[in-house]
This record gives C-alpha cells, structure tokens and sequence, in this order.
C-alpha cells in the first residue's frame, strides 16, 4: 500500500516504523528536515520537505497515486486542508486526519464529503484520556482494552504471589471461576511470551492477558491478584488537554486535584471544571505534593507535555507514599527504561494511539487494532466474511483454523450491528452510537477448540509477534470469486 504520513512527530514517527516494518511504500513529509534526515537514517521510507498543505508539497509527495493519506502534523488546521486537497486534486482513497481540538469533533459535519473530506479522524488526546479513564477504573490493571463495542475486554494483570491461581495449571481457571467463561490469551514471563496451554502453570510475577466478557473482568482479576481498593482520590500532574481531559471525565466520580505550572492555564482550568480543585505549582515540589497530602492518593498521573518532569514527579510521589502512579513518556527508551523503576505503568501516546490507525491499514475487515507491551505484540478484531467455500475460516471450528504459532483467537462477539462513522472505531461519538444500537441478540463467545465462526462474527486475537500480522490478516481474506 503506498501512504504518505504528513508529520514527523511522535505519531508519524511511531506509525511509519510499524508501517514499513510491513513493506508498506511510505512518504513522509515535514517542514522539519533534520526530524526527516534521522528517519530516513532509521527506517527505509522516502521523505520530502514541506507543508502539508500546500499542493506542490503533496504532489512532490507522490498523491497522485497514494492509497491513504495520514495527515497527523501538530495543527488541525494544516491536516484538514491537507485532506480536502488529497481529494479534491488527487482523488485519495483513504484520508484520515488528526484533530486535536474538541472545537471540531463536536461537528462531526465538518468532516464530510461535502467539506473537508476527512473518512476518518482521530484525536490522540480523547483515546489517552480513556486508556487512563480505565486503568483508574481497574487499579489492578496494566492494560485495558475493549473490543466489539465495549462487550468484550482484554485485560494485563502482574499474578502476585497469594493469587489463587498462582502456582496452578490454566485448566484450574474455570474450577475457580465456574459461573465465568474466560481465556488466558498469553503470559509473558521475564519479558518472554508464553504460548498459553491447559497444563500451562501461572507464576508469581507473570504478566497475563486475559479476555472475558466486559461485566466478568473483576471475577477473574480477583483469581490472579488481590484486588486493591477502588480509587477515590487522584492527583492529576499537568493541566494541558490530556490532563484537562481527564479532570473533567474524573470529577464526576473521584475526589481530583490538578497541578498546573501555568498561572493562565490554572484559571482556565478553574473555569472548566467544577468540582476538581485546581493547584498553582510545579509538580516536582515536595513541599506543595506533602502540602496537598500525596500520601493519601489512591491515583498519582503524570500528564505535563515534559518527560523528565513526569518521570520525576511520578518516582516523587511513589515515594512519598501515592498508592499508585501513571507517567506519560514519549520517548520510547524512557518507557523502557522507567517500566521497572518504581513507576507502576508508563504510558507512551504513540503506542497507545497507533492501533486507532492501524485498523484502516490493516488487510481485510479490521474493526480494532491494539499495540501491546510497548508494539511488540497486537490484538486484532477482525470481522470474518464469506462462507465455509470462500473463507479459511468461516464454518469452520478454530482448532481446525491454521493460525500461526502465537496467535490465539481469544473470543467471538456474534450479532454485532455493522457501524460507519466519521471518527473510527475510538471516538466516543460513534461509540455511543453503536451502543444504542446493540440489541440483545448480541453475543460474546469465549473461544474454545471446538467454537465455530460463523459469516460475519467478529473474532478477537492476540498475535505475540507482530510479524505474524500478515499471515492472520490473509487467513480473514474471502475469496476473489465471494461475492
């Protein structure tokens, strides 16, 4: 596929290494020609200097005959005209932008054909802001990721010793559990993946993933690890649009504090929330977080658009006594190198909004793509097409399905209704949409040996190695003569 990335920033850059590493043709273009010099030190991708929306830029770029264009640059405005020129003069295929200002996804109809011809826009802010909303919402957890509309969820969980699992085959799961349909998709153990098998035995220290319907998540979570007390107290380090974001989607339900640098951004930010008490100060200062009574925080989130600060405040804050602390990092050395520091989850924005992209690159029907530990591994929701003559998988059971070694289908959701929409599968507006639209008749399937896919299910897999992604994709792809 030939797709040409406009902008050479945390996204861009995270998206074009998955992309090539797939033998995609990539273009990147931005005004920055050092940021484009090291990338094409790194990667083998061709790049061109420039702004985005300017027509000669995009010509230069090769649009003339690009499947996809990913306008991701820092300014919405400059990835909206980008666009609507690849339409207008290019007739692009695919054209998907990033829009960071809440000012233009409230009207969804700026982004239509007749306009600015955007298929599908994303915000990275909105999809960080509910990757913590959940991991607040599960202490427990270190990822949690929703499938099918939110019916299914796959869920990372560290087995602590005095689990009840620990120490016990993966067959014992259902003993302990018997009112609950779940499946371990895969353990990785001192960082090395484990392909999951019945007499498979959990230990101490394992990182599991495991998927379940959504409402049973707890039930097993409670089998791998004492669960902790629910979060009533969070301290939001930084007030910029993430940290905004979550203020205003956690003071409903939690007791939130927010420390901002910014004199003018805390009165803006006093303005928006209502019942969050905004902080004038900087978040490495150990006499305010004392002051504010950081030992009583159940949540301490590092959100400043500053690494080091966000690395430090959180390994402040643990240390003077916060249950448990999120840093947001966007070098990805850092998030290796903070993982085991004494910071509970660092989270890197690329990582986490690259599955919202790669599910309209990815071959075949993909209605979810996620990037797991740090890209090294994905989970996919695939919708399965065709019938048991056109389809390597339809009508048939899974373990007759020829899956690569490491992938494991993990669950089947049956009777979703099929969704279009304008913002993809992560924005909260479709998303609300689509629930309205469940009925009944919707169910989730656990995967078992012996579980049959049938047309139009949407199946959910966990590949422990990213380079198998081509070969499960062709195993979804109907026939030529399918119709």
């Amino acid at each position: 596929m030939k797709i040409i990335i406009l902008g050479a920033g945390q996204v861009g850059s995270t998206v074009a290494e998955s992309l090539v590493s797939e033998a995609n043709d990539i273009t990147m273009v931005d005004i920055d020609p050092q940021r484009l010099a090291f990338l094409q030190d790194r990667l083998d991708l061709r790049t061109v200097v420039g702004n985005a929306s300017h027509p000669s830029v995009l010509v230069n770029a090769g649009a003339h005959d690009a499947d996809m264009v990913l306008a991701v640059t820092g300014h919405d405005e400059t990835n909206l005209v980008a666009c609507k020129l690849a339409a207008t003069l290019f007739n692009t295929p695919t054209k998907i932008a990033r829009i960071r200002s809440t000012e233009y996804s409230a009207y969804p109809e700026i982004f239509s054909s007749e306009n600015f011809c955007v298929d599908f826009a994303i915000s990275p802010e909105q999809i960080l802001t509910e990757y913590i909303e959940k991991l607040i919402e599960f202490p427990e957890a270190l990822q949690v990721l929703d499938f099918a509309s939110g019916k299914v969820s796959l869920v990372a969980v560290r087995a602590l010793k005095g689990g009840s699992l620990v120490g016990q085959q993966l067959q014992e799961l259902r003993k302990h559990v018997p009112n609950v349909d779940s499946r371990v998709a895969a353990i990785f153990r001192k960082d090395r993946p484990i392909i999951p098998e019945g007499d498979t035995v959990i230990e101490a220290e394992d990182e599991v993933f495991f998927i379940a319907a959504t409402e049973d998540i707890r039930a097993v979570m409670r089998e791998l690890r004492k669960m902790d007390k629910p979060v009533k107290y969070v301290m939001i380090a930084g007030g910029g649009k993430i940290g905004r974001r979550l203020g205003l989607t956690l003071e409903k339900d939690y007791q939130v504090k927010i420390i901002e640098r910014n004199h003018q951004a805390c009165e803006r930010l006093a303005g928006d929330l209502s019942n969050a008490l905004v902080l004038h100060g900087d978040v490495t200062d150990e006499t305010l977080l004392d002051d504010e009574n950081i030992a009583e925080m159940d949540m301490f989130c590092a959100l400043t658009n500053d690494d080091e600060n966000n690395i430090m405040s959180a390994l402040l804050a643990k240390r003077m006594g916060a249950h448990k602390v999120i840093a947001l990092i966007n070098r990805r050395a850092y998030v290796d190198l903070v993982q085991s520091s004494g910071i509970d989850i660092a989270i890197s924005p690329a990582q986490v909004t690259i599955g919202s992209l790669l599910a309209y690159v990815r071959h075949g029907d993909v209605a979810a793509v996620h990037s797991l530990r740090r890209g090294a591994a994905e989970a996919l929701e695939l919708v399965a097409h065709g019938d048991a003559r056109s389809s390597n998988v339809v009508g048939r059971r899974i373990d007759e399905i020829k899956l690569p070694k490491g992938a494991t289908i993990g669950a089947i959701v049956r009777g979703l209704p099929k969704s279009e929409g304008l913002f993809g599968q992560n924005s909260t507006l479709e998303q609300d949409e689509i629930t309205r639209e469940l009925n009944s008749g919707v169910k989730v399937i656990i995967a078992h040996h012996d579980t049959i896919i049938e047309s139009e299910d949407h199946v959910i897999l966990f590949v422990i190695n990213r380079k198998m992604i081509r070969e499960v994709e062709k195993l979804f792809q109907v026939s030529v003569g399918f119709l």
